[in-house]
């Protein structure tokens, strides 16, 4: 980096880093820039700490209990409407508890009460008396919310539109706080995933750029969303599959007695007499595969990557029409693969901005179910498995021998029909009923994602295990002392910053002058990193970002002392800079790198204040070194370029030779 491409570099990370300098100036235009995040020290809240007892919970469990409950609190506290709310885990020495930090929060008294409830699982039936027709009151209330919340949304568009930055924007209005980490991403869109059948529409029909945001607001089942066009991938061919599956004792799904062997000798007899026109005859005749039997092994349009991978890398190695030469095996058994066809598919990778949509549901909430005395209290646990034909993640329910009896009265009841499953009177899921179950065991399915039904388990087993949780440890921070902290926390940083700046001038002189601008640059590369990266400033943080000056200074100390024994040596200016960077470099290396380490462990195995001061110091830490190395150097090119510079070696702290 030449010392041009420095100071852009500075001027860049100044602005982003202190909007407001520039948005002063009123011929310049505006620039939005997200504040900087702060943590409860400096904006004020609540710091608790909750024990959870886990003395009726097997010890197999307890892990996935806890998460379960902290999945359950961080929905409660985002119903606080808090900034970025921290909830956290730590299991030590028998202890299991829950940690949360809530900034900004001023009524801690009700966060508390809200938070210590045990969380409530609910299992509700149709409601028989409610006809689905609102009343004309919340037919205006859900017209009026509606037409709000829609005319909001095109504000939302029309300032995406404008070119506002759409990270911006996901921030701060999605209603999905999961999604703020991810920017709203979606990818693998395609003409399958109903919901967004409009807006590919929109893209094909309007010839819309990648980049683009799409023209309209558009009404899914999440709420109102605003769509912006990343990319789009026309490479990828879904392939139209149909299989054979015969299983052996031990797989999963599989009722059969046979070894391995049999079930392998049975597929590579099917294999030998398999052509493509009796495939189905064959199938109908062999398969074990409940999922396809009826429809002759058909297994439909697969695309890449959605079977088990050995299943997944033989077909996309076959060529149309033809059939596998050797039995693929599987947890399920071994398939005999035939694959009758491919065609292209575009896919497309999106952001959006889910807003708010007001349903008939949000208008009557509890109208439409009816408890049915089935509750968390007779779910014994809830676990993630696959299913055996398609590998898709599903949930499995396991309920106690009362809870059994409940279950199979309810969906002897049901069927067709959905059951809601409410957790602290909020619906999780709502699946359709296919048939009886008895036998206290039931299987949730949809077209989940393993993250997603990992989430809905953690949730069915925080309602269904009696996890009771105390509050072991409570702080609380006025807004006024967080203020006062943060105030003083800056002036302690400037005063730290002047100091050093006056020391190296004095000392080192026009090196020493050159390593203040390269620290100046130093700290607003540090700031923009720190908005950038998302990173929460607290009081730890702050003591990160000033001791890493200190490590910044350090490496150039470093580099001016090499430099002047070459210029008391007898090199000339320019050969004892480099010199001195050269030779310097490894004790900064060394000494950076034992520092780095020590931050890494403290970010991985220490709570969330020191992790703060070790998330600063190890940014700023590579940083300086960055900065000492790069940016002072292309600064000290410079100066070497200068006659004058040459001519006065005082300049650099060492003597005229006589």
């Amino acid at each position: 980096m030449n010392a041009a491409g420095a100071f852009l570099l500075f001027v860049f990370s100044a602005v982003v880093a202190f909007p407001q300098l520039w948005n002063h100036w009123s011929f310049l235009p505006d620039i939005a820039i997200p504040e900087y995040r702060l943590g409860l020290d400096l904006q004020g809240g609540a710091h608790l700490v909750y024990e959870a007892d886990m003395s009726q919970i097997a010890d197999a469990d307890r892990t996935s209990a806890l998460e379960g409950v902290r999945d359950v609190i961080e929905r409660r506290v985002n119903a606080f409407g808090v900034s970025e709310p921290l909830v956290a885990t730590t299991i030590a020495d028998g202890h299991y508890r829950i940690i949360i930090e809530l900034a900004g929060v001023l009524d801690v008294k009700e966060a508390i009460t809200q938070i210590g409830e045990t969380p409530i699982l609910e299992f509700k039936e149709p409601n028989p008396d409610y006809t689905g027709a609102l009343t004309e009151e919340e037919k205006t209330k859900l017209a009026e919310a509606n037409a709000a919340e829609e005319a909001f949304a095109k504000s939302v568009l029309d300032r995406a539109k404008a070119g506002e930055d759409f990270h911006t924007l996901v921030g701060a209005y999605t209603t999905v706080e999961a999604e703020k980490a991810t920017n709203g991403a979606i990818n693998g869109v395609t003409d399958a995933v109903g919901i967004y059948v409009d807006a590919i529409k929109d893209i094909t029909s309007q010839t819309i750029g990648d980049g683009s945001i799409l023209p309209n607001v558009y009404q899914t089942p999440n709420g109102y969303e605003v769509l912006k066009l990343l990319g789009r991938d026309a490479s990828q061919n879904e392939m139209e599959l149909s299989h054979i599956l015969i299983c052996y004792q031990g797989q999963q799904g599989c009722v059969s007695e046979r070894s391995p062997l049999e079930a392998q000798q049975i597929a590579k007899d099917i294999i030998a007499q398999a052509t493509p026109e009796n495939f189905a005859t064959l199938a109908d005749q062999f398969t074990e595969d409940p999922g396809s039997k009826e429809t002759h092994g058909d297994l439909g349009f697969i695309k890449p990557g959605a079977t088990v991978p050995d299943f997944d890398a033989v077909a996309q190695a076959l060529a149309v029409g033809e059939i596998s030469k050797e039995p693929v095996e599987s947890d399920f058994g071994f398939h005999v693969i035939y694959k009758r066809d491919v065609r292209a598919f575009t896919s497309y990778q999106m952001e959006r901005i889910i807003l708010k949509r007001t349903t008939e549901a949000d208008v009557a909430p509890l109208a439409q179910w009816k408890n049915t005395g089935l509750s968390g209290k007779e779910l014994k646990s809830a676990q993630v498995q696959f299913d055996q034909n398609s590998n898709v993640p599903l949930v499995a329910l396991n309920f106690d021998s009362e809870g059994a009896t409940l279950f199979e009265t309810l969906t002897a009841n049901n069927v067709g029909k959905q059951i809601a499953i409410f957790l602290d009177g909020e619906v999780i899921s709502a699946p359709t009923v296919q048939q009886t179950i008895s036998g206290g065991q039931a299987v949730i399915t949809g077209n989940f994602t393993l993250d997603e039904a990992k989430l809905l388990s953690q949730r069915l087993n925080a309602g269904a295990l009696p996890v009771p949780v105390t509050l072991v440890s409570q702080q609380t921070v006025g807004p006024t002392l967080g203020a006062e902290s943060l105030a003083k926390s800056i002036q302690a940083g400037l005063v730290g910053l002047a100091l050093v700046a006056l020391f190296m001038i004095l000392y080192y002189r026009l090196p020493g002058l050159i390593a203040v601008l390269a620290l100046m640059g130093y700290a607003a590369i540090n700031l923009l990193l720190y908005k950038l990266l998302g990173v929460t400033m607290s009081l730890s943080g702050i003591a990160g970002f000033i001791l890493s000056i200190g490590m910044a200074v350090d490496a150039n100390v470093l580099i001016f002392e090499r430099m002047k024994e070459e210029l008391k040596s007898g090199r000339d200016l320019p050969s004892a800079i480099d010199q001195g960077f050269s030779r310097a470099w490894f004790s900064i290396r060394d000494g950076n790198f034992t520092v780095l380490i020590s931050s890494a462990i403290l970010f991985w195995f220490s709570t969330s204040f020191i992790k703060g001061f070790a998330l600063t110091l190890l940014i700023g830490i590579f940083v300086s070194m960055f900065s000492a190395i790069t940016v002072t150097r292309a600064y000290m090119n410079v100066v070497a370029g200068w006659g004058w510079a040459r001519r006065h070696p005082w300049l650099f702290g060492v003597k005229r030779s006589s």
